[in-house]
Order: C-alpha cells, then sequence, then structure tokens
C-alpha cells in the first residue's frame, strides 16, 4: 500500500503485520480513530490502541454504553436516548421514559438483553451526514434531544452517526449521533454490569426534564469485574456519609442545606487539618490574614466574577434594601438594582488584591505570601451535592503568591516541596502532575504565556516530577498545575492546585515600584494544598476508613475501667496523660467491659487500656492498639513514652 495513501487503519495495520485481535482502534496525533475509519496517514504514524490500557478501556465502555441505550430501546418502546458517555467508573446513559423509573429488575432485563447484542458480534459503524440529514432522521425517529444537540453544533461542525447491528430488531441497526470512536464489533466489549439508577436534569438544568441515568461498567474480563464490584463493596463500607454519622463527625440539616455542621469530634480533626497547615506555614514564609465574608458588588464586578460567575454566588439583602424596594414603585415588574449592592464572597483572591493594593509597595516586599482560611460560600446545584465533597460553604487552605515574573521559578519549587511534604504526612504516596497550558480564549501576551508555561515546566523536569501535558486545558489567566493524588482503593482525587494569573493584578491595576524606581505589574500565584477543606476531609476519611492517624484522632487514647470500683485510678491516670498533651477518654461507667471495648473499636481510637485491679496494684495498663493489637500490660511511663512519640506533628 502506498506510504500516505487514504485508507482504513485496519488496512494500513494489515499490510504491516502489525495488526492483531487485541487493536481496538489507533492513535493519530494524539486522537483515538476507529479501524474502519478512512484516514490518510503512514502506519509509523499509527499507535495502536490494545486492550488492557486505559484508552482501551474508554473504547470499550463508551461502546458499551451505546449497546445499553439498544438494549432499553429495545424492551422499553417510547423511551428517549440523550447523551451517554465513558466515565472513570464506567458509564452512564440518560433517558427519558415516559413509563416511569427503572428497577433492579429492569436492569437485569436490560443486562440479559446487552449480553445478546454483545453475543451476536455485529460490527461498529460510522458514517458522516449533513445537518438536515440527520435532522430529519432523528425527527423521525421521535428523538428530540438529538435534534436539541444537532442544533446546538456549531454550523460547520462534522455530524457523524454510529451504527451496530441489534438481533431481532426488524430494521437491523442501532443509530445514534456519536463522534466516537468505538471498537470494531460488539464482540470486543467484554463483560458488564449496570450498578444504578439516578435522576439527572437535562443539561444540568433544573428547569428542564428529570431524566434517568443508568450507570454501569464493563472490563475486557471477569476477574477485573469482580476486583471492581470488591472495591465498590469496600468503598461502601468507606463512604464519609456513613462514617461521618458512624464516628459522629460530621452532620446536615435542612435548615441548612449543603452546609455541613461539624461535630465535636469532627471539630476537632477539622482544627488540626488547618492547624497542621498553619505550623508548615511558618517555615515557609506564608503571613495570614483575615478578609470580610460579604462585600460591594463592585470587588467582583472588577475581578470578573459577577459577570462569569453570579450564578454560583450568594448575593445578600439587608432589611433597609426591603424596605426600599417596598416603598420603590418604579422597579416593581425587574429585578431591583438594591438587590445586588452586596455579594459573599465565593473565594479569597480578589480581596487580597485589595489588600496588596491598599498601599505603594516596593520590590523588596516581593514575594509577599499571604494565606486565608475564610469562610467561602458558593451555590452548587442541587444534583451536584454530595456529603462533604461538594458542599455550599467551606473553607480553603488558600494563599496567594506576589512575586515578580523572575520569582516565579523559586515560588514553584518551595510550593512544589511544601505540597509534597504534605502529602507524605497523609501517605498519599502517588500523586499524578497535570501541566495545562494555554486555552485558546485567554488575556496577556503570548510572550508572558510562553514564559509561565516554560518556567511551570522546567521546575517539573528538574524535580524530576512525572507529569502529563493537557494542551487548552489551562485558566484563561495563566498555565496552572494539577496535583492528583491516589487513595487506598486507587480512585483519583484532585486536591493541589497552583495557578498563575496575569489577569487579576491588571484589573485591579496592582504594581510595585522595582530597584530601577519604575513601577511593574506583579504575577499573582494562587495555590492550594487540600484544596476545600471539607472535602479532603471526606477524601481522607474513606482513605484511612475513619482510622486517624494518632496525631489527627479526635481521642487518642480511652481507659476502660472493669468495674467502677477503677474509676479514681482511671482518671488519675488520664489527668498523667492528658499532662503530656495527649488527648484521652476515660469509660468509668457501669456498662460491662465488652460493651466499653466494642464502643472503643467502633469509634477506632488508636489505642484504649483496660483497668482492672491488677493494673490498679502494678500500676500499669492493659493496652490494645487499634493498627497492631494486643500490646499486653505496660507501665504507665512508658506507654506514655509511646503515645506521645506518635503523636507528634508529621514532618519531613
Amino acid at each position: 500500500m502506498t506510504a500516505g495513501a487514504r485508507a482504513t487503519a485496519r488496512e494500513l495495520l494489515e499490510a504491516s503485520g502489525k495488526l492483531d485481535a487485541d487493536v481496538l482502534a489507533v492513535e493519530l496525533d494524539g486522537k483515538l480513530v476507529d479501524l474502519h475509519t478512512p484516514i490518510t496517514a503512514t502506519v509509523e504514524q499509527l499507535v495502536p490502541v490494545r486492550r488492557g490500557t486505559k484508552r482501551a478501556l474508554e473504547l470499550i465502555r463508551h461502546s458499551t454504553a451505546h449497546v445499553m441505550a439498544d438494549a432499553v430501546q429495545r424492551l422499553f418502546p417510547g423511551t428517549q436516548v440523550t447523551i451517554g458517555p465513558a466515565i472513570d467508573s464506567g458509564f452512564y446513559y440518560d433517558f427519558d421514559r415516559p413509563d416511569g423509573p427503572f428497577t433492579d429488575k429492569d436492569l437485569q432485563r436490560i443486562e440479559k438483553e446487552m449480553r445478546k447484542i454483545m453475543k451476536s458480534k455485529r460490527p461498529f459503524t460510522r458514517e458522516v451526514v449533513g445537518r438536515a440529514e440527520a435532522l430529519e432522521l432523528f425527527d423521525g425517529m421521535g428523538e428530540k434531544y438529538k435534534r436539541e444537540l444537532i442544533e446546538g453544533l456549531p454550523a460547520d461542525a462534522e455530524l457523524s452517526l454510529y451504527r451496530h447491528g441489534s438481533p431481532g430488531r426488524p430494521e437491523g441497526t442501532w443509530v445514534d449521533l456519536c463522534a466516537g470512536p468505538h471498537v470494531p464489533s460488539t464482540g470486543d466489549l467484554g463483560v458488564v454490569k449496570l450498578t444504578s439508577v439516578a435522576g439527572a436534569y437535562w443539561r444540568g438544568d433544573e428547569k428542564r426534564p428529570m431524566l434517568q441515568r443508568i450507570y454501569g461498567t464493563a472490563f475486557p474480563s471477569q476477574e477485573e469485574l469482580d476486583a471492581y464490584i470488591a472495591q465498590q463493596e469496600e468503598a461502601k463500607k468507606r463512604d464519609h456519609r456513613k462514617l461521618g454519622k458512624e464516628l459522629e463527625l460530621f452532620w446536615f440539616h435542612e435548615y441548612a442545606p449543603a452546609m455541613p455542621f461539624f461535630l465535636p469530634r469532627g471539630a476537632a480533626v477539622y482544627r488540626r487539618l488547618v492547624d497542621y497547615i498553619r505550623t508548615l506555614y511558618v517555615d515557609y514564609g506564608y503571613e495570614e490574614v483575615i478578609t470580610p465574608q460579604i462585600f460591594d458588588k463592585r470587588l467582583f464586578e472588577t475581578s470578573g466574577h459577577l459577570q462569569n460567575y453570579r450564578e454560583n454566588m450568594y448575593l445578600p439583602v439587608t432589611a433597609e434594601v426591603i424596605d426600599s424596594i417596598a416603598h420603590d414603585h418604579e422597579h416593581d415588574h425587574e429585578v431591583h438594582p438594591a438587590l445586588e449592592n452586596l455579594a459573599q464572597k465565593p473565594m479569597n483572591c480578589p480581596s487580597h488584591c485589595l489588600i496588596f493594593g491598599q498601599r505603594k509597595r516596593s520590590y523588596r516586599e516581593l514575594p509577599w505570601r499571604i494565606a486565608d482560611f475564610g469562610r467561602l460560600h458558593r451555590y452548587e446545584r442541587g444534583g451536584s451535592l454530595h456529603g462533604l465533597a461538594r458542599v455550599r460553604t467551606f473553607c480553603q487552605d488558600d494563599a496567594h503568591i506576589f512575586c515578580t515574573p523572575e520569582q516565579m521559578r523559586g515560588e514553584l519549587e518551595s510550593f512544589n516541596k511544601l505540597l509534597f511534604e504534605v502529602y507524605r504526612a497523609f501517605r498519599f504516596e502517588n500523586v499524578q502532575v497535570k501541566l495545562a497550558l494555554r486555552p485558546e480564549k485567554r488575556v496577556g501576551s503570548d510572550a508572558m504565556w510562553d514564559a509561565a508555561e516554560q518556567v511551570l515546566e522546567d521546575v517539573l523536569k528538574e524535580t524530576g516530577v512525572p507529569y502529563e501535558v493537557l494542551p487548552g486545558e489551562g485558566a484563561f489567566y495563566g498555565p496552572k498545575l494539577e496535583f492528583h493524588i491516589t487513595d487506598a482503593l486507587g480512585r483519583d482525587w484532585q486536591l493541589g492546585t497552583m495557578q498563575v494569573d496575569y489577569a487579576l493584578p491588571e484589573r485591579f491595576d496592582l504594581e510595585y515600584v522595582d530597584s530601577d524606581g519604575q513601577t511593574k505589574r506583579p504575577v499573582m500565584l494562587h495555590r492550594a494544598i487540600l484544596g476545600s477543606v471539607e472535602r479532603f476531609f471526606g477524601v481522607y476519611i474513606e482513605h484511612c476508613a475513619g482510622k486517624f492517624p494518632m496525631w489527627l484522632a479526635p481521642e487518642q487514647v480511652s481507659l476502660l475501667t472493669v468495674s467502677e470500683k477503677q474509676a479514681d485510678f482511671a482518671n488519675q491516670t488520664a489527668d498523667r496523660l492528658r499532662s503530656h498533651g495527649l488527648r484521652v477518654l476515660v469509660d468509668a461507667g457501669s456498662d460491662k467491659l465488652g460493651a466499653k471495648i466494642r464502643n472503643a473499636r467502633n469509634q477506632r481510637i488508636p489505642y484504649f487500656a483496660v483497668i482492672g485491679e491488677q493494673e490498679v496494684e502494678h500500676g500499669s495498663l492493659s493496652v490494645r492498639s487499634r493498627d497492631e493489637g494486643e500490646l499486653g500490660s505496660l507501665p504507665i511511663d512508658s506507654f506514655i513514652e509511646r503515645a506521645v512519640s506518635e503523636a507528634a506533628w508529621p514532618r519531613a
């Protein structure tokens, strides 16, 4: 075959002898391409995507979503389809079914039908069509959501359809609007499991129809699926919402929707999370500030948040404003301008710009690192709320660094050192770094972007940290680093960020006087390590299964008496332990010892010590470690030495 000739990827690979049964697609210039799609390329330009890789799994799951939608429409005529992407845990498809919600029994029927379609080994085929042809096709099928999707695409967008065979279907194939790509045939899909049904608004808009979202997952082999199911069962046990209730850490009430109450045990952990970061700030040269929560809306007009983030902001109203509106008939039929006089801050950066600009600053003051644990409020839509992972009030371990362009490199190196020190303390060993580069719409000159991106990449290379490049994924105001951790269950979470910002210093007209007496614009670095403390708390509960390390645990030791006779000794011992800074509970009530032990275990306290007559006589404790099991009888001083050593703040 002539080099560079237009042919399908399958034909090119076959001609070169590089095609085998594990190849599901190819990668060309960073994009996935079907095996049967005609392309102009040489075989050397193609990277086979083989079964067993992450990209192959995405293909399998996306294709399985199509098969699921096919099965649903076969079994439940009149159901309309919307979108069905692959996601990290599998795939989903949103349906508009007029006959009521899907049940667990329905999912079993759909799974069975899917296996029939997969067993038939029908090919996935791609067809490029014009807009009018696509609209006519889906209108004829009664698929109103497809029409809306097509009409929302740019006029010059390429429209492609994907079809696959469906056994028993009169017209022979099931078709959907889809950019692809897909696996060669339904026989390449492996094993499938439908997991749940949930409600989902069309386009995420509460004013649009409520659809039914069927979630599922797919793997190349039964062994991989079994391992995933076992992982999901463990995840249910570790769910931070479940453990938060059992361990009395946090609570929600309808009077404060999506705004958590931290109970004494949870507040103790929360405070230590913040205090730990504060101790590191001293060593890394940060100064802490306290800023208001409510501002005149002009602050957020200057920053651009009111124009671009208004739907997620709280706009408070005072009694004075309400009274003025009641007597103002000029604006009876429109939004009264006084309603937007004030805004609750959704982030700290605009107020930090005010602080920097409060007076003229010298280059000698830079870099200036200011940290803020202020409370933030964001209106998150109801469908996105999830325990502590997505709430409407939270605080961040937020800081902003004002520096010269020449100082960026040193600040990035210092931040990386700080971030990895923190993650090691929480035993997050696997940290993935992603470098997000300039998007199409951005502010600042190309020279500024070139310099910022180069500094970020140079620091990553020099520190030897592996990273992934994300072209076009940067913020409009500058490139950024994203830090993703892997938890104990192998799940990925983005926590830390470092963002380079040229926009806010410009919008707030921030300046410093350089050594030559000239005024210059600083660079602003936005950075966080834990991110939202609430979200981090939820992630960490699941990572450690509620078994907080000694330094972080709300209580470190529980003293359990065999009977009430040992109460005085237990209280005296507790005082000795507390004098060494240990957090101690005393359970000297009338409950049986077995119940006391069970309660200490359920609360996941790092140590509990039984005190009976023998312990009183010898001045000892019968100690059990949550993590190591029985330690036997220990002199009180020996136990104190051990516990104090473990309770120390983690340091690099």
